[in-house]
Formats: C-alpha cells, structure tokens, sequence
C-alpha cells in the first residue's frame, strides 16, 4: 500500500466521510495525486457563492489542493480543481468558531478566485483545521526551496589562444 492510500483513509474516516464516498472519489484523487504524496486533509466543503451546484470533497495533500464535485440528480464526479500549492497565490482562510465553519479562499494560476466554506461539528475542529492549513500554506510553501532549472558552470581556467594566419593555396 502506498503512501497515499494509507494517509487518504484514515484522514477520510477523521472527516467523517461514509466508506461509499471515500472510496467513490478515491480514482479522481489518485489520478491527481502521486503515490508518494500524504495526504493532510479530507473533508466535504460547499461553495459560498454557488451553494445550489452539488457536493464538493476538498483533498489538501503536502503538494497539492484537489477539489471534486458530485452532481445532485446524477450523481456525477467531476474534477473541479487539480493544482500544486505554489501555484495557488492570495491564500487565505477565515475560522469562523460561532458557526463551526471556515472559509478557504486562494487564487488558482487562471486567476480564477476560489472559495469554500468547511464546515466542522465542534469549534475544536475549526482551530484544528485553522492549524492544519496553516502548516500546508504558510510553513510549506514558503520554506521551499527554489526550483533549480539550469546552472551555469564556472569558466574553464583561460589558456593563451594564439591565432595562426591561414594560407590560402
């Protein structure tokens, strides 16, 4: 079993996810997400401007954000967004511990601006989930390294060139 699949489950079981929907999206996911990557965080999520669209399952791995979403009437999966973090730029997120709920916004690399809404069933889960996007987002991504595309190599040491005349015959 891969690293994926043995974070993916127990992760999908703290969210509280039935079996059946776990494992419904578990294709989707694998397809996005490498076999190395662990996964952070499973949960269901709704989009605060669009609440009538369908059901949405948001996986946060150290690497990727990955949002699914199932269609009401048929039941449907669709990839709704599938992008590695630094690629994700405004990321912000507001605990809303009253409401049990917090709110995910981040700009996709089209300049699309996402939002949605986790809800939790306790206000120690808003903190919890505060802290857990705190470490994917802050910690992680700014404490990458740069991507090394080329190095230039240091100068061979100089020989004297000396130029000989050519003679044409």
């Amino acid at each position: 079993m891969d690293v994926f699949s043995r974070t993916f489950l127990p992760a999908a079981a703290e969210a509280g996810l039935a079996m059946q929907t776990a494992s419904r999206h578990m294709p989707v996911f694998r397809r996005c997400v490498g076999s190395g990557d662990a996964t952070i965080l499973v949960t269901r999520c709704s989009r605060p401007d669009r609440p009538v669209n369908g059901d949405y399952l948001l996986l946060l791995t150290h690497r990727r954000l990955v949002v699914t979403r199932q269609t009401r009437v048929l039941h449907r999966l669709r990839l709704h967004l599938n992008t590695e973090l630094r690629e994700l730029s405004h990321v912000t997120w507001s605990p809303d511990p009253r409401l049990h709920c917090v709110e995910l916004a981040a700009t996709a690399i089209d300049g699309i601006r996402e939002r949605f809404l986790i809800r939790t069933q306790h206000p120690k889960q808003v903190w919890q989930l505060d802290a857990l996007l705190n470490h994917a987002f802050r910690t992680r991504v700014r404490s990458a390294q740069p991507r090394i595309v080329a190095t230039v190599a240091e100068a061979p040491a100089a020989r004297p060139v000396t130029f000989q005349p050519v003679v044409a015959r």
